[in-house]
């Protein structure tokens, strides 16, 4: 959880986040909305990626970033714990714009 914590302090990571809740991206694209360098993006993207926040797929010749929503499921789980709140378990490999096939009571 520490590692994660850690990458989502950071704002670049964060709006990085905000860029891909509206839809998958290349590294191109997504360094379209920023004014530091392509290494500097591909960096925090390593970063995301290595904390499972971020899936990387290569589709033809780029590299497509998308959200992994299990990662954030689990992120809310934990700390719905801290509210008092149950919150529903996270479903394993679900991604942004998969639907959460989980029963609820």
């Amino acid at each position: 959880m520490d590692r994660i914590f850690k990458a989502l302090g950071d704002p670049t990571r964060m709006r990085i986040v905000d860029l891909l809740k509206e839809g998958d991206l290349t590294a191109g694209e997504i360094a379209e909305h920023f004014e530091i360098s392509k290494p500097s993006i591909s960096n925090h993207l390593n970063i995301l990626t290595q904390t499972g926040l971020v899936h990387v797929e290569r589709q033809g010749k780029f590299m497509m970033y998308q959200l992994n929503m299990t990662a954030f499921q689990e992120l809310f789980y934990w700390l719905s714990k801290f509210r008092g709140a149950q919150a529903p378990e996270p479903s394993k490999n679900r991604r942004r714009g998969e639907e959460d096939h989980a029963v609820t009571e």
